[in-house]
């Protein structure tokens, strides 16, 4: 196996483009390939095969939808950081995608499955983690709540844009970060 970093980082941003356009279906070291401008073949110098071509791509949409440090500096409003994060996830709509047809994939897929259930879980731990040790309104099951919320308004967002027209999405943010994460625990 090759292990040119850049290289292999081109690639899997490459099959992220062709997994968001083409779907799972459409995923093949050749489509990778293709997208990438790189020699036939080039890929499957750094892929053994499909199944780990998909594990990778998941801890690639890690690296690339990490927030950068300007956006969680400052005082930290919660309202503020969801409407940065959904910002991030417009701005990488192919990530985002491509993590929901991973998802997809993985219920065809049990080994996916389970590699998705631990690399999720310990996002959502690690973002739970981080809300409570910022000093940030809410419990932890609050925050679990607000993840997913915030996740079915992406999906919508992302999916389903005209659906959303009818009503403000900061709105919407505000709204699920009163209720979800109040201030003062309810009694």
């Amino acid at each position: 196996m090759r292990q040119n970093p850049q290289r292999r980082a081109a690639l899997l941003d490459a099959a992220i483009e062709v997994l968001a356009r083409e779907g799972s279906r459409g995923l093949t070291l050749r489509a990778v390939d293709a997208a990438a401008g790189v020699p036939t073949g080039t890929a499957s110098n750094y892929f053994a095969n499909r199944s780990q071509l998909l594990v990778q791509i998941l801890h690639r949409t890690r690296e690339r939808l990490v927030p950068d440090p300007a956006d969680l500096a400052g005082p930290l409003d919660t309202e503020v950081l969801l409407t940065r994060l959904l910002d991030r996830m417009r701005r990488e709509r192919s990530v985002h995608i491509a993590m929901l047809e991973l998802r997809l994939e993985g219920t065809r897929r049990p080994e996916l499955q389970a590699e998705l259930a631990s690399f999720q879980g310990l996002e959502l731990e690690a973002n739970i983690r981080w809300h409570l040790d910022a000093g940030l309104p809410g419990d932890r099951q609050g925050v679990v709540l607000m993840y997913l919320a915030m996740l079915g308004l992406i999906v919508d967002d992302l999916t389903a844009p005209a659906m959303l027209e009818a009503h403000s999405v900061q709105g919407l943010i505000r709204t699920m970060v009163e209720r979800l994460l109040p201030e003062k625990p309810a009694d």
